[in-house]
Order: C-alpha cells, then structure tokens, then sequence
C-alpha cells in the first residue's frame, strides 16, 4: 500500500473522524474540551499513527492528559474503526489555527495603520 493511496486516504478519515468523538470522551480534566483533531497521518503498515491536536489552554497538561488515556483511545479506535491492526497513537500539538489567528491579526493592524496614514495624507493635500 502507497503511502497516498486512495485507501490510505480513507483510512486517515475514518481514524480521525473516530478519534474526534473519543477524545470528547475522555474524562480527564486536563483535557480540556475544545480539543480538535486536526490531522491524522496513518503509516501504510496500519503500526503507527500521528495525531496532530489543537488545543484551547493549557497544551503541555492536554497532551499529559492525552498521553496518560492513550489505552483507552487506542481501545475505543479499536470498537469503532475495523482494523486488521489498531495504531499505536502518537500525539503532536498543532499551532496552525493559532498562528493563522495572529497572521489575521497583523494584517488587520496593518490594514488599520495603512488607513489612518492614507487619511493623513489626503489631510495634507487638501491644505
């Protein structure tokens, strides 16, 4: 099996869309609930499995938390999603959606900035 084969594709969808719901479920408190899976990338021989996490708060104690129920993670994958083998789960914090909130940001204040200048501008000419 190819690495972007079609069924490998589909196997990263199943698993990530499986492992949303689980982790809605684990009842940890340092997990907290706007825990998003964002990213799942299944090797080609189904052993491995990288889950890639955005997190609201505190991200060190999510993926503690996280680390610490990877049992029953890996047991839940294994009753929703029909493997021959289930992965073994690693988990990474992804800063994607974060840093694309603060790109938006500066480009606003740039936005913003670029508009007062351009008003102080015309300002001059009028005079």
């Amino acid at each position: 099996m190819r690495k972007n084969s079609t069924k490998n594709n589909r196997i990263n969808g199943e698993v990530m869309r499986a492992l949303s719901e689980i982790i809605r479920e684990v009842k940890d408190p340092r997990v907290p609930f706007m825990t998003t899976v964002t990213r799942v990338s299944v090797a080609p021989d189904l052993k491995t499995c990288k889950v890639y996490i955005s997190i609201m708060g505190d991200k060190d104690e999510a993926l503690e938390g996280l680390n610490s129920a990877k049992g029953f993670i890996r047991r839940e994958l294994a009753h929703i999603v029909n493997l021959r083998l289930t992965p073994e789960l690693t988990f990474y914090l992804d800063d994607s959606i974060e840093y694309g909130v603060n790109m938006s940001k500066r480009i606003d204040e740039v936005l913003e900035q670029d508009a007062l200048s351009s008003d102080d501008f015309s300002d001059r000419e009028k005079v």
